[in-house]
């Protein structure tokens, strides 16, 4: 075993739950095309995995569209999703076909050339299955080899599907304790014969682990663990008997320690090596989780594993006992570089931490780190320990702490790029601070609930102190130089939470916005060459491949995530609805979106507030704690969840009716196993009385976040 960084103590936070919308169901059956023989798989005009290849680059060979005719991009096809969430995946292009997800992980086989429907495949995932996890029901995309197409589903399971038809071939149920909330958003990856996928949840209690299945029988081949797990029995291995020794108290296992790998992979096939990265600590607060003390292994970590066996290689931990939630499941990409004149195999990632890391890739040596965007947390990193240096803000333990960056991070899911053609990193930067306030008494509550060891998120009510919140929130798109570590340009946003980047050998950089555009920039100077409106939010990642002779660029587009859902009122600075879509271009394309409907909802009239201020001040502690991460802080949602300002009169009279599970169907869990009938009475007064203060704020013209 290697451990050439020793691990180093840090913070944590992070957010979201969902709630929900309806959706339709449709049974497809259309046979597929013929493939073309330049979309097999290894051809330069296919996008066989999430990154495009093992290596996790997302850069493109392709030319076609370039500098020079970019600006004749047109809307070839578009593809309407089932259900307007969060969407977050990437298509993958394999042998002439193209295959998407959308929220609540269902899959669509597309023909890329006019985006028609070959087939459908919907895992039924229970649409009240929200509470059980972060940050929407949010699926990353599928995996595809062997004529099989594979698919973690929301709930846990991950199934393989034919290619051609969409049958199911075998499911496999991941999850190691359904007593716990455990969650998959990821891509699978397949590597050397085998489906690896990690799993979700670190927010609710719950194990970190990553594990490999056959690709061909679904059977279980191998799992590692990325925390330790009960101390009265023996560790897994040694790698965990290693970790075992970085963490203190008898709370951390109760916890379930965290440490889930959700989404980042990636994979060198001449060392044999596959890097995952792990996420954050249950609860956030070490001195809730830990005792206060030790790096608590393998919490926010890139670690190399063999992946036949699952044996731990070596580790790197970016933040070293988090309790920030700096995760760093961000996008981590392989790449040869030339430093200090010698040639380097490395690993780079852009954690939410805020640093740009360089590793050496054979044995997870630490070559450079810098931080892209404003930091209050780390005055930078020691090369001679690899840990960050915490300031004295860092420790929010003990008190309220404003800290940059907050858990939504300085790079959150949506994945970079990297050029060899230019050298550059494409990041999707952003400055998202928090106020983290403790709550220290903490203990393990069961599934389905939040265990964070801080104060629920709450934000000012008042518009104008709202909006001043809102303008610290900034979003920008990095050119970053990974060896001279600087940006070399960047383009700033409106707001966070833009999309994730594709780079092209045409010299391109490609990039959704959280305001609902799709815009090229040039690679080597980010000088802007072309745009077009998506009409709602883009998060995911764009991928490019060609047909028929044609290139074509694809991104999925839809409003949902952390931003919208657990910070309401600061996430309509976008002003976009949840349309969720997969769009496509070509040169010469000419096809149009319908008309989006961006009037504002009319505020139905109020009821009369009956309760005492004392009533309506317990029932927004209770909202911000059980319903803010999911319809927003204070009653003000972003747009994706309904907001429950807006109640008619007919869900007025059935409220506590839908507190107790009327609109599980639609997507509302039940939530009086946690509530009394009081406290329903409560929030509901709650409810009605910010409806109010909307109806004033309206009448008055006042404020812009927040609406």
């Amino acid at each position: 075993m290697r451990n050439p960084i020793r691990p180093w103590p840090m913070l944590s936070c992070a957010l979201l739950v969902a709630c929900a919308n309806g959706f339709q169901s449709q049974e497809p059956a259309a046979a597929p095309p013929p493939a073309p023989a330049n979309a097999s798989l290894g051809d330069p005009g296919a996008w066989t995995s999430t990154g495009r290849d093992a290596a996790e680059q997302r850069y493109s060979p392709l030319t076609q569209i370039d500098q020079k005719n970019v600006d004749g991009l047109g809307l070839a096809w578009s593809y309407k999703l089932d259900v307007d969430r969060a969407t977050e995946a990437t298509p993958v292009v394999v042998d002439g076909i193209m295959y998407v997800t959308g929220a609540y992980s269902i899959v669509s086989a597309l023909d890329p050339r006019d985006g028609h429907e070959l087939w459908k495949y919907d895992p039924k995932v229970s649409r009240d299955v929200d509470r059980q996890g972060c940050c929407d029901v949010a699926n990353r995309g599928v995996a595809v080899a062997g004529g099989k197409v594979f698919v973690g589903a929301y709930d846990g399971r991950l199934i393989a599907l034919d290619a051609k038809t969409g049958a199911p071939l075998w499911t496999a149920d991941t999850v190691i304790d359904h007593k716990r909330s455990y969650t998959i958003t990821g891509a699978p990856r397949v590597i050397k014969g085998r489906v690896l996928i990690g799993n979700g949840g670190a927010e609710f209690g719950v194990r970190g682990y990553v594990s490999a299945y056959d690709a061909d029988t679904g059977k279980l081949d191998w799992r590692f663990y990325t925390v330790p797990g009960d101390p009265s029995q023996p560790p897994e291995n040694e790698a965990m008997a290693l970790a075992r020794a970085t963490w203190y108290g008898d709370q951390y296992w109760k916890f379930g320690g965290g440490g889930t790998p959700w989404d980042s992979m990636a994979y060198d096939p001449e060392l044999d090596l596959v890097y995952i990265g792990t996420g954050n600590g249950v609860a956030w607060n070490r001195k809730v989780r830990s005792d206060g003390k030790g790096d608590n292994l393998f919490l926010s970590s890139i670690v190399a594993l063999k992946p036949e066996t699952g044996e731990y290689v070596w580790h790197y931990q970016t933040t070293p006992g988090d309790s920030w939630d700096f995760t760093a499941t961000q996008s981590l990409i392989l790449a040869d570089l030339s430093i200090d004149g010698k040639s380097r195999k490395v690993i780079m990632q852009a954690p939410k931490n805020g640093y740009f890391y360089v590793l050496d890739r054979t044995n997870g040596q630490l070559l450079s780190a810098k931080n892209f965007v404003k930091l209050t947390w780390s005055s930078g990193i020691d090369m001679q320990t690899g840990r960050p240096m915490e300031t004295p803000d860092a420790d929010w333990t003990s008190g309220p702490k404003l800290i940059f960056p907050g858990p939504l991070g300085a790079h959150n899911w949506q994945p970079m790029s990297y050029s060899p053609q230019t050298g550059l990193v494409y990041i999707p930067a952003q400055q998202a601070p928090a106020l983290y306030a403790p709550d220290n008494s903490q203990t393990f509550k069961g599934k389905g609930l939040w265990h964070l060891g801080s104060q629920p998120i709450a934000l000012p009510e008042k518009p104008k102190e709202l909006q001043g919140i809102a303008d610290l929130y900034k979003g920008q798109l990095v050119a970053w130089d990974p060896v001279a570590q600087k940006a070399v340009w960047t383009q700033d946003y409106a707001t966070i939470w833009n999309g994730g980047t594709l780079a092209t050998a045409g010299g391109l950089v490609f990039q959704g916005t959280a305001d609902g555009r799709f815009v090229a920039y040039a690679a080597d100077t980010g000088k802007k060459l072309w745009e077009t409106p998506a009409d709602t939010g883009v998060m995911a990642g764009p991928m490019t491949y060609t047909i028929d002779g044609q290139q074509y660029v694809t991104v999925e587009a839809g409003w949902g995530g952390a931003f919208p859902l657990a910070l309401g009122g600061i996430s309509t600075v976008a002003a976009v609805k949840p349309q969720a879509r997969v769009l496509t271009y070509k040169l010469g394309g000419s096809a149009t979106l319908p008309a989006v409907d961006l009037a504002p909802e009319t505020l139905p009239p109020p009821p009369p507030v009956t309760a005492s201020a004392k009533v309506v001040g317990h029932g927004r502690e209770l909202y911000n704690r059980y319903c803010g991460m999911c319809h927003g802080p204070d009653a003000m949602s972003g747009g994706v969840i309904p907001d429950l300002r807006y109640l008619t009169a007919d869900k007025h009279l059935l409220f506590n009716g839908i507190l107790a599970g009327a609109y599980a169907s639609k997507g509302m869990p039940a939530m009086m196993d946690v509530l009394s009938a009081d406290d329903a009475d409560a929030i509901h007064q709650y409810l009605i009385q910010r409806a109010h203060d909307l109806q004033k704020q309206l009448a008055a013209g006042s404020g812009k976040a927040g609406g």
